[in-house]
């Protein structure tokens, strides 16, 4: 199935959505994982503490992003990995949360994308218990992963989106989302409060 896009998972350091401290990205062209990429960000300063909640999660520590690119400064890389992708993303309004967030929090402008949703793509696609991401991609023939490695979280996440593709005959991310009555969505700016 000829269907290109890239997915997106953040680990974050606490509650706050700004608090990302990695990120885990693969581009997939027709049908298959052609790039993989994966980096711990710097939280900012105001969002920097590390709670042993997201620590057990993650296994992230402070100690460990001490000397990794903060949020301004990894961007760039972040935007050019996307390029015009569709970003596809598992439970997507955590993940855009955190562009969102972290972009507002650093006074850095949010880069322009569309996004789908995969656990919404899950619910329309797969009769299972729960659509969390291992019993999603379980579901999707994808084998047992590293779940909250960022990178681990973005492939699966892919596998989902390239079964559900072919499973309801979809030629692209546009099209998938048509199948299954969803649409694709623009990321767009916490608005400025004045």
């Amino acid at each position: 199935m000829p269907i290109d896009f890239t997915a997106i998972d953040f680990e974050t350091a606490n509650s706050h959505p700004s608090s990302a401290c990695a990120v885990g990205m693969v581009r997939v062209r027709d049908g298959r994982v052609a790039e993989r990429v994966s980096w711990l960000i710097r939280p900012p300063a105001g969002h920097a503490e590390f709670l042993p909640f997201n620590i057990r999660i993650h296994g992230i520590t402070a100690a460990m992003v001490a000397d990794a690119s903060d949020w301004a400064d990894q961007l760039t890389d972040l935007r050019d990995f996307i390029g015009d992708d569709v970003v596809v993303a598992h439970n997507a309004s955590f993940d855009m949360g955190v562009i969102r967030a972290a972009c507002a929090e650093t006074i850095t402008p949010t880069p322009r994308l569309r996004y789908l949703c995969s656990v919404q793509v899950s619910r329309k696609t797969y009769e299972i218990p729960s659509h969390r991401l291992p019993l999603a991609a379980a579901a999707a023939g994808y084998g047992e992963f590293a779940h909250h490695d960022a990178l681990a979280d973005a492939e699966a996440c892919a596998a989902i989106i390239v079964d559900a593709a072919a499973r309801h005959g979809a030629a692209d991310v546009t099209a998938l989302a048509k199948a299954t009555g969803l649409r694709l969505h623009p990321l767009k700016a916490i608005p400025l409060k004045l």
